[in-house]
């Protein structure tokens, strides 16, 4: 099980798979998630591409410390992954939390980042579109809005299936805490116009979580920018149309690399 120790002590469990000589992408979870979280992905992206997928300080198998983190915490620890991998740039494909690490690593590290790919996101919360009473969901199942409405009712087999792997590795009240802090503290809406990386903006239209709305916004203020609207899928959509965002993924970095 790889790990690699930043300068701070902080482990970082990660796993590569893929051939070596592919294009490397790096996938950015979100917040309290883990690599299980991809298992429908891993295995398309890694037809063509070198993935590289890690857990977040705080998440997974990856340590959990007290001490307090900021967005530049997140995106040292994946540039710093990076370097330890001696991957000088990457595709960097983030969801949700991840995608806000991977719009802040596009502004502060650009020669890092080959593409980006923003799904289920946003760039800041403070100012983001919200979803409103769609959000509302039993007290005693708060997980249930991670899903789209009609998936969690026609699929509570897979619903549980993912709730079983996903505490498997439990994340710790402070780890949390941590990463809420972070979103809360962070802001780009107005900066996004400096990014100047080929981008895909990725969303289902049911999400419960982050408002469709904002990858709207997103793709308007990235110059070229490509939106995909994933129809009917929820926050978790890389769990709910596996197959369907994949393709869309591996469209968008083919093209990239087409074009390098």
């Amino acid at each position: 099980m790889p790990f690699y120790q930043r300068p701070d002590g902080c482990r970082l469990h990660y796993e590569l798979d893929g051939p070596d000589e592919g294009p490397p992408l790096i996938l950015l979870e979100g917040r309290g998630g883990d690599i299980p979280g991809w298992r429908r992905n891993i295995p398309h992206l890694a037809s063509r591409y070198r993935v590289v997928a890690y857990d977040f300080r705080g998440n997974g198998r990856s340590d959990k410390p007290h001490g307090k983190v900021s967005m530049d915490t997140f995106v040292d620890d994946t540039v710093g992954l990076l370097d330890h991998l001696g991957v000088s740039s990457a595709h960097v494909y983030g969801q949700s939390f991840g995608g806000m690490v991977a719009i802040e690593m596009a502004l502060s590290r650009p020669e890092r980042v080959r593409s980006l790919v923003l799904a289920a996101t946003h760039a800041g919360r403070r100012r983001a579109s919200s979803v409103g009473s769609r959000a509302r969901v039993p007290k005693d199942r708060p997980y249930l809005a991670l899903y789209s409405e009609a998936f969690a009712s026609e699929h509570p087999d897979h619903v549980a299936e993912d709730l079983r792997v996903g505490s498997q590795n439990p994340q710790p009240l402070h780890a949390g805490r941590r990463q809420w802090q972070v979103v809360e503290a962070w802001d780009e809406w107005d900066r996004l116009g400096e990014l100047h990386v080929p981008t895909l903006v990725l969303h289902g239209t049911e999400d419960r979580m982050v408002a469709v709305e904002n990858a709207r916004r997103l793709a308007e203020g990235i110059q070229g920018a490509k939106l995909v609207l994933l129809e009917g899928a929820g926050h978790v959509y890389h769990s709910e149309q596996p197959d369907v965002a994949d393709q869309a993924v591996l469209s968008f970095l083919d093209d990239v690399e087409v074009r390098r």
